[in-house]
């Protein structure tokens, strides 16, 4: 049986980046003042787990942090009220913030301030969605597919854009586009915030899943990222699981087949994802 692994697999820029800051924080701690990442800092629960058993603690509200405490942002961004309130408490921030996602929360307060509502494709509840939200200053819309944006009734008479959460899907924001257009009778502003990284690693999931017979796609279950990875990949039509490590792989329905795909959300340490092809390998 052969494995078949993505190149894009595991740790993007941004996320390698945060890591990177957090580890040099530990390294620099001479005061050994609390260090605190504001909100899970990526969507792994594997690492979080092992910097919480470094002493890095997770915090959410601005008001229980101790003056002098160093307060990391996570990789998807905060709403742009926290930084406020976090300098209030006397706290020292460090910004963790993917440069994609601060680009698309710029990006999205320029076109604000022109007038319009923000059309957001993507999850309401997910933390960088919260982020860019706060820049949406003439209000907005949120929907994480075409089909729940029809549910909703648009004025021609009003001003709209559109953007999208960094990890959503490229084809689907384009059909989101497309409608619109019809539906308003022109064209509106359309913000490009999907990263390119994302837009890779889906296009190289679905080649994949087209040339073999199971997707194995590893990530944490709150990585929105990972889950579009095997969304994408079940698209093609290619049985699909999405593990968190490699004990969770279902071994038994992918015996005896010639070819299996691997691939791995943008949050996913390499020694995971090693780990599952290791496993894979022993069929």
């Amino acid at each position: 049986m052969d494995v078949l692994r993505a190149e894009t697999a595991g740790f993007c820029m941004g996320v390698d980046l945060a890591l990177r800051k957090l580890d040099k924080l530990l390294a620099g701690n001479a005061s050994e003042a609390p260090i605190y990442t504001f909100g899970p800092l990526i969507h792994n629960p594997q690492v979080l787990r092992e910097y919480a058993q470094r002493g890095v603690r997770l915090c959410e509200d601005p008001e229980v942090i101790e003056p002098g405490a160093v307060v990391l942002i996570r990789a998807h961004g905060v709403p742009k009220g926290v930084f406020e309130r976090l300098r209030a408490r006397g706290a020292i921030i460090a910004d963790a913030t993917c440069p994609k996602v601060t680009k698309a929360q710029k990006l999205i307060a320029r076109q604000a301030d022109e007038g319009g509502i923000l059309l957001l494709y993507g999850e309401e509840a997910h933390p960088e969605v919260r982020g860019l939200l706060s820049h949406a200053s003439h209000g907005a819309i949120i929907f994480d597919s075409l089909a729940e944006l029809q549910g909703h009734t648009l004025d021609r008479a009003d001003s709209y854009f559109l953007a999208a959460q960094t990890t959503q899907d490229e084809e689907e924001f384009e059909r989101i586009r497309d409608h619109l257009f019809t539906t308003l009778g022109r064209a509106i502003p359309v913000l490009h915030t999907i990263c390119d990284a994302t837009q890779k690693r889906q296009a190289e999931a679905i080649a994949l899943a087209r040339s073999v017979d199971f997707m194995v796609v590893v990530g944490g279950r709150e990585s929105g990222n990972t889950r579009r990875l095997a969304k994408v990949a079940q698209s093609q039509g290619t049985p699909c699981a999405l593990v968190e490590t490699a004990a969770e792989l279902p071994l038994e329905k992918m015996r005896g087949l010639s070819r299996i795909g691997l691939t791995a959300g943008a949050s996913t340490p390499k020694k995971i994802i090693d780990a599952v092809e290791s496993a894979l390998r022993t069929l």
